[in-house]
């Protein structure tokens, strides 16, 4: 289960149609630093994506096998200003996904793990005090899936300059992760085969951001993850040269991440923006990998643009990693998921969006009094294309609605 959420949360990240990024200024574009001294309209924004994968190389049989599954998304984003300088934030969600891979935690067909929903919310505040260039957040979440449950928390530290034209931003979150531990069908019987249930996961990040000139925008992000407890999966099999039964899959009890990443925008007429996206990553695993991704926004008028996107991603093998019965006996840790594998993968896709100045329709409540209305201001529709060496393919179709109120 987790395998597969977790490779949707970062598609989605990239895929995904946010049209609070799109509704506003493109990023890197900072808000007015005197935001709220007039309480600006109710912002909501409804989310939609279905994906769907598949596969050879499935984690659950040891590497092989199939690694098919589909995803419905839905997602729903509100930012409430209740007075000057304060605004609530609520994200709620779910995810309900249909798995042939993770069928295979029993080795017969329309087990328990073949489907599952997940359900996940945040809520929080932002502050920005009355007369200075700073504003600060904190924010409560949590998910829950049938074999997963997580809670979260989170805040955020801002220094804008006078001039709007340079932020630095610090950002720090923790999670409290808890796993109920579901073997494969033939080890059951063998008693515990991990050593706890928990996980610990603590982010740190530091962005730099600054309007070079008139055309150039660039943001620098500096991450710091550390992670301890139950880092492997319960229901993943490794297989071994020296016998046929499997066993759980085993990895360190932490690992430390260290990515570092470079935003440039680039406008380069009226018409056309260059987002350019690179990223470097090292962890203690291993694994050291470059991702870089382009976006070329084309407006066609004031209000309707196409943009065409592409990213690429190489990654080395974790230490621990080897294919299907390429283990032997005497290693310490040893996993068969093909994400931590050297690989190579591609993204590719086309987005649309359209939201006039007026927004689109005007929604008029019958039984509230006044003149409040919600707008309608626009949607975002994107498809996009993933595939990963050797075998993994995906398509994702994501729809966003932007309202204000």
């Amino acid at each position: 289960m987790r395998m597969q959420l977790i490779r949707l949360s970062w598609l989605a990240l990239l895929t995904g149609c946010s049209l609070m990024a799109y509704a506003q200024a493109p990023a890197l574009e900072k808000a007015d630093t005197s935001q709220f001294k007039t309480l600006d309209p109710a912002e909501v924004n409804i989310l939609f994506s279905y994906y769907e994968q598949d596969g050879n190389n499935s984690p659950v049989t040891g590497g092989i096998g199939t690694e098919q599954l589909t995803d419905f998304s839905s997602r729903v984003i509100v930012k409430v200003p209740v007075k000057e300088g304060l605004a609530l934030s609520g994200d709620i969600g779910f995810d309900s996904y249909s798995s042939a891979s993770t069928d295979k935690i029993d080795r017969y067909v329309s087990s328990a793990s073949s489907s599952d929903t997940r359900v996940y919310g945040t809520f929080g505040f932002e502050k920005t005090p009355p007369g200075k260039n700073s504003s600060y957040g904190l924010k409560l979440g949590g998910s829950n899936e049938f074999d997963y449950a997580s809670f979260s928390l989170g805040g955020h530290y801002a220094l804008i300059s006078a001039d709007g034209n340079r932020e630095l931003n610090l950002t720090g979150q923790a999670y409290f992760d808890r796993w109920q531990l579901i073997y494969p069908e033939e080890l059951r019987r063998e008693g515990p085969l991990l050593p706890t249930d928990q996980r610990r996961s603590y982010n740190l990040g530091l962005t730099y951001s600054q309007v070079i000139n008139r055309k150039l925008q660039a943001s620098l992000t500096v991450d710091g993850i550390y992670m301890t407890g139950l880092l492997s999966t319960p229901f993943h099999r490794v297989y071994f040269q020296e016998q046929e039964l499997a066993k759980v899959e085993k990895l360190p009890d932490n690992r430390l991440k260290l990515p570092v990443g470079l935003r440039l925008n680039y406008y380069a007429a009226d018409f056309l923006v260059a987002r350019f996206y690179f990223r470097y990553y090292w962890d203690s695993w291993g694994i050291q990998a470059q991702t870089a991704s382009l976006e070329l926004p084309v407006k066609i008028n004031r209000f309707f643009s196409v943009y065409p996107f592409y990213r690429y991603h190489t990654q080395t093998a974790a230490d621990y990693f080897m294919p299907y019965k390429e283990h032997t006996l005497s290693q310490e840790f040893y996993t068969s998921d093909y994400d931590l594998a050297a690989l190579d993968s591609h993204t590719f896709g086309m987005g649309i969006r359209y939201a006039p100045v007026s927004g689109l329709a005007r929604i008029k409540f019958p039984l509230v009094k006044g003149r409040d209305v919600l707008l309608f201001r626009g949607f975002d529709l994107r498809f996009a294309h993933y595939q990963k060496t050797p075998s993994l393919k995906a398509n994702v179709v994501s729809l966003g609605l932007n309202f204000t109120y």
